[in-house]
C-alpha cells in the first residue's frame, strides 16, 4: 500500500502540472499538447528541468530562470495539492475497484483546472468539462456499465436543480456552474447530493462573511461559486456515499 500511496502522490503532481497548463492555455484558446510551455512574460521556452512540479519551483525561488519574472506560488500550491488529493484518494479508496479510483483521479484533476480558472477568469470551459465528461464515461462503460443510468440520472438531476436556482437567482451563479454540477454527478452519481449540499453551505459561509466585514457593500462583490462546488465535490468523492447511506439509515 504505500509503494501505491507514494506513486499516486507523484502522480498527483504531475497532475497539478497539468491542470495548470490546462487553466492556463484553454481559456487563452492556445494548444494543450503539441506546444511546449513557455514563459508568459517573455515567451522563451521552459526547459524539462524547469518544469519539474514543486521542485523546480523551489529551486528556482519562484523566479522565471529566462527573465527573472516572479512565478506564481499557486503552480506549486495547486501540484502538491493535488498530490495529497490523490495520496488521500488511495489511501480512503484502497479496496475499491481501479477503475473507480482512476475516476476519482480523474475528477479531481477536472476540480483543480475549473478551480483555477474560474477563480483568475470567472468562467468554467466547456472544453475541460467534455473531456473530464468524456474520459468517465470511457472508463465507467466498459468497466461497470450497470452503473451508467444512475451517473446520468445523478448528472441530470444534480444539473437540472442547480439550473432551477440559477433562474430564481441569476445574479448568483452561471450556467457554467450548472454544467460543472451536472459534470460532478456523472463523476459522483448519488453522492452528488452532499457535495451540493457542502458546496451551497461553503458559499453562504463566505457570503455572511464578506456581509459582516464590509456591510452593504458586500452585495456589489462577486465571488465565483466553482470553487466551492469543487470544495463539496472532493468532500463527495471521498466520503459522499458515506453520508448519503448515514441520512437513508
Amino acid at each position: 500500500m504505500v509503494g501505491a500511496v507514494i506513486f499516486s502522490f507523484v502522480l498527483g503532481l504531475a497532475a497539478g502540472s497539468f491542470a495548470t497548463a490546462v487553466a492556463h492555455r484553454v481559456p487563452r484558446g492556445l494548444p494543450l499538447v503539441a506546444a511546449r510551455s513557455q514563459c508568459p512574460v517573455c515567451g522563451a521556452p521552459i526547459r524539462a528541468y524547469d518544469n519539474v512540479p514543486v521542485f523546480s519551483w523551489l529551486a528556482l525561488r519562484g523566479r522565471g530562470r529566462c527573465c527573472g519574472a516572479r512565478i506564481s506560488p499557486r503552480y506549486p500550491l495547486t501540484e502538491l495539492a493535488l498530490g495529497v488529493l490523490f495520496a488521500v484518494t488511495v489511501i480512503v479508496h484502497w479496496h475499491d475497484s481501479v477503475a473507480e479510483v482512476a475516476i476519482d483521479l480523474v475528477f479531481l484533476t477536472v476540480l483543480a483546472a475549473v478551480t483555477l480558472t474560474d477563480l483568475e477568469q470567472r468562467i468554467i470551459p466547456n472544453k475541460v468539462l467534455l473531456a473530464g465528461a468524456a474520459v468517465c464515461l470511457a472508463i465507467a462503460a466498459p468497466t461497470d456499465p450497470g452503473g451508467l443510468p444512475g451517473r446520468l440520472a445523478a448528472a441530470a438531476a444534480a444539473g437540472g436543480v442547480l439550473f432551477l436556482v440559477v433562474l430564481a437567482y441569476p445574479k448568483g451563479m452561471g450556467l457554467g456552474d450548472v454544467k460543472l454540477t451536472a459534470t460532478m454527478g456523472l463523476f459522483l452519481g448519488r453522492a452528488v447530493a452532499p457535495a451540493i449540499l457542502v458546496a451551497l453551505l461553503a458559499g453562504s459561509l463566505a457570503g455572511l462573511t464578506l456581509i459582516a466585514r464590509h456591510g452593504s457593500e458586500a452585495r456589489k462583490m462577486a465571488i465565483p461559486f466553482g470553487p466551492f462546488l469543487a470544495l463539496g465535490g472532493v468532500v463527495g468523492m471521498l466520503v459522499g456515499d458515506q453520508l448519503v447511506d448515514l441520512y437513508l439509515g
